[in-house]
């Protein structure tokens, strides 16, 4: 499997990421990984809720220089 996209979201603040993300994740296909960076300090409580909100999976939640950055793998439709 090839490394994910990086989306680069740093700068927005709440809820931006979130509702970014979301329009992000509804083009891709069932089981697409994405990687997103942001620098809103709140993404490290909205991002897992969202994952778990709209049936993705988070698999990775890490600090960087920058911020954050998420790795999530989008669920199967509902």
């Amino acid at each position: 499997m090839s490394e994910p996209v990086v989306y680069d979201l740093k700068g927005l603040k709440c809820p931006l990421p979130v509702l970014k993300t979301r329009r992000r994740m509804a083009d891709l296909a069932a089981g697409t990984e994405l990687a997103i960076e942001t620098t809103d300090p709140l993404a490290v409580i909205d991002i897992p809720h969202f994952c778990h909100e709209d049936g993705h999976d988070l698999l990775e939640s890490i600090k960087i220089d920058t911020g954050h950055r998420f790795l999530i793998r989008k669920g199967g439709e509902r």
